[in-house]
């Protein structure tokens, strides 16, 4: 046969254009900053309906139904992926559990709010192999409830209910989180290159684990937590602790909730590594068509659920991995341990000795039994002095160790969705818990713009107002709905004295608002807003423009006994481009932090443009710093930064790390000084498309009520009290 070389005959499409392994467009310019991260939620990958609104969808859900159903779930064991002991909750609670555990305190980003472990990277992660066909079982049930229950709510009610079913009193459970639609593949996991690289590599010393590269919180590429077979797969118990220690907390969890989700995790259910590792297929990103989505395909599984293989580490903690009891305390406790192999050459510790009766049975044949097993971080909990402390004083009161548990697992998969008042359901809990950044509903009843006049006339300049507002709100982040203005934290430790609010600044400021707080009736957050809004508008009315920045009554005043102190020193700003300020000169450029507190905000690339280009003319920098004020009318809310950021009547020189010159090309006369911050939109190609808009003469109108918006949208973003 010979070769249809026509180009009739040819491949219509150039081989790999269309997967992720080919070059994208601007792969040719590593150096450039990449936007995507703006809109990596665009609304053009949502398949749902325009107006579909999930958080009053899921109001409708029959809540006592879905649960029975997902109770029958638990013993429905399926052919085609065998439950162990005929009961899927430990399968079920290690999905939940690794949907959530990606959370991370340092930037909020990860946990299971948004239904993300259906997608790649997490989806193919080492650590979650199998949970595709844990995904895949409550299928049915998704199906059955379509619109009602979110991916993202499913997988957590799962394992909630899971715990339910094996004994446990669950201490509640919130509705409410909406799925996204397309990878999160912006989200810094690490920089290596390969799944379970040695870790040394976002160690600066591998030794000393607070070491690990922020804002990382997993010990390998790959993993939730730490490597069960000890430090890079060396066991050495005390050194794994020491690991535990630092992930957990950089997951926002103390010694006593770590001590207590370690117990309660491992009391239930059983690790896989009966067989050849080496025999599974792909993972689900890397595996064909024919597999629909399921990876890991394991041809030596034979319809056994003992069979499985996941971590390669093999058995279970308990004598009855299908109940929620203290066997772990028992079993940990009171029997010395070993180092042994696994079926599949994992590292993991077994007895030296146990009775036959105490022994769990096989997951497939009840008629054999096993030895129990610990993973290296099992055995940290009973070397390190304090996990053993805590160890044992749980065994002493099982009631106290019940509650722990369950609030530390109500904390682990509710800690991304924010304050209590976006939760929904019948089971939320009662309590106010303080990781909840509680804030007491603030007063309506006021007069707003009798508080405006007193803003205006208590001797203010705009750049106080303005900054001051900005400094409150900046705060919020989308990725865990922690910070922003409402509460008014920035009077409170640690926000008060963070060096980026400028604290001799901010503290003659507050007193001033905290003055007309007390005289008008309106909370101190609802002045700081307001002030705010004054500055804006003065400085638009200056500019020729008659302006009203939108505004949301009824902020509260959190006290300092309602603030988690510690948990807020995450949320101290480093560097913030929108004010021209970084606390210290960092390995990353300044555009890219700038693009990732933009991120955080929830802002598009169009509103960081634009609240760049009207705080720079309103003189809101850090300090009162020039840098990047094109403007001979400071304090007008103009265009001029656009305007002559464009303007090729000037050239622009390096005259230090992070330091530029705006010259006159005729006479060579510095006009005024820059920072990258600044030049990058003017240097960036999307960026200066976007500056040029704001730049022309018929956009200035445009300019100011895009300000006005993108303004509002950021002093707004955290009330969740309220309908969008």
């Amino acid at each position: 046969m010979t070769q249809n070389n026509s180009s009739g005959g040819k491949c219509p499409v150039m081989h790999g254009a269309n997967t992720t392994s080919s070059q994208s467009v601007t792969g040719w310019w590593p150096e450039s900053i990449n936007l995507d991260i703006l809109h990596q939620h665009d609304g053009k990958t949502n398949p749902m309906d325009e107006g579909f609104d999930y958080r009053e969808e899921v109001r409708k859900l029959d809540f006592d139904a879905i649960k029975q159903d997902l109770h029958a779930l638990m013993t429905d064991s399926q052919e085609w992926w065998p439950a162990d002991w005929g009961h899927y909750g430990g399968f079920m609670i290690r999905m939940a559990w690794h949907s959530a555990g990606t959370y991370r305190m340092a930037d909020g980003r990860g946990g299971g709010g948004s239904g993300n472990q259906r997608f790649a990277p997490i989806a193919s992660w080492p650590d979650n192999a199998s949970l595709d066909k844990a995904r895949r079982l409550l299928w049915p049930i998704k199906k059955k409830y379509g619109n009602k229950i979110s991916w993202a709510d499913l997988m957590i009610l799962a394992g909630n209910v899971a715990y339910e079913s094996m004994g446990l009193k669950t201490f509640g459970f919130s509705f409410g989180r909406e799925d996204i639609w397309h990878p999160e593949k912006d989200i810094y996991w690490g920089a290596e290159k390969e799944w379970l690289a040695p870790s040394d590599e976002r160690y600066e010393d591998v030794g000393k684990p607070e070491t690990m590269e922020n804002p990382l919180a997993a010990v390998q590429m790959g993993l939730i937590y730490v490597n069960p077979e000890g430090v890079n797969g060396k066991p050495d118990p005390m050194k794994t602790a020491a690991q535990v220690r630092e992930t957990f907390a950089r997951m926002a969890m103390d010694d006593e909730e770590t001590a207590a989700l370690t117990v309660g995790g491992h009391t239930v259910g059983k690790c896989h590594g009966n067989g050849d590792a080496g025999a599974l297929g792909a993972e689900p990103e890397g595996s064909d068509v024919v597999g629909q989505g399921l990876g890991w395909d394991n041809p030596n599984m034979q319809g056994r659920a003992s069979n499985a293989i996941t971590s390669g580490i093999e058995g279970a903690w308990t004598t009855e991995p299908t109940k929620f009891d203290m066997g772990y305390f028992d079993m940990l406790l009171d029997h010395e341990w070993e180092q042994k192999k696994s079926p599949a050459g994992a590292s993991q510790w077994e007895p030296v000795d146990i009775k036959e009766e105490d022994k769990p049975v096989d997951a497939s044949d009840p008629s054999i039994r096993h030895n129990p097993i610990m993973t290296d971080a099992d055995m940290g909990m009973k070397v390190d002095p304090t996990y053993r402390k805590i160890l044992e004083g749980f065994r002493k009161d099982p009631e106290r160790f019940q509650d722990a548990f369950a609030r530390a697992w109500f904390k682990l998969t509710h800690r991304d969705m924010g304050p209590k008042s976006r939760y929904i359901g019948p089971e939320v809990p009662d309590e106010d818990l303080i990781w909840q950044d509680p804030i007491p509903a603030g007063p309506t009843d006021y007069i707003e713009e009798v508080v405006k006049e007193k803003i205006a006339d208590a001797g203010l300049s705009i750049s106080d107002m303005v900054s001051t507002a900005w400094d409150s709100a900046r705060t919020f982040r989308g990725s865990d709905l922690r910070g922003g203005a409402n509460g008014a934290r920035i009077r409170l430790a640690p926000q008060k004295d963070w060096a980026g609010n400028e604290p001799e600044r901010l503290a003659r400021i507050l007193t001033v608002y905290e003055q007309i707080s007390a005289d008008t009736g309106a909370s101190i957050a609802d002045v700081i807003v307001l002030g705010g809004s004054v500055g804006v508008e003065k400085a638009a009315k200056a500019a020729g423009y008659e302006v009203h920045v939108p505004f949301l009554k009824g902020r509260g005043d959190a006290t300092d006994e309602m603030t988690d102190a510690e948990s807020f020193d995450v949320l101290e700003p480093v560097a913030d481009g929108f004010r021209n300020w970084q606390k210290q000169n960092y390995v990353v450029k300044p555009e890219e932090l700038l693009l990732d507190r933009a991120q955080l905000m929830g802002l598009t690339a169009t509103q960081m443009t634009v609240l760049i280009g009207g705080m720079r003319v309103l003189g809101t920098n850090h300090g009162g710093t020039k840098h990047g004020v094109f403007t001979d009318r400071e304090g007008q809310l103009t265009n001029d930064f656009f305007v002559n950021l464009t303007d090729m009547s000037y050239s622009w020189k390096s005259v230090g790390e992070n330091l530029y010159e705006v010259r006159d090309r005729k006479t060579d006369q510095k006009k005024w000084t820059a920072t990258r911050v600044d030049l990058v939109f003017g240097s960036h190609s999307i960026l200066r498309s976007y500056a040029e808009v704001y730049a022309q003469d018929d956009n200035h109108e445009k300019f100011v009520r895009d300000f006005v918006s993108a303004w509002a949208k950021v002093m707004n973003s955290d009330r969740f009290d309220v309908p969008a």
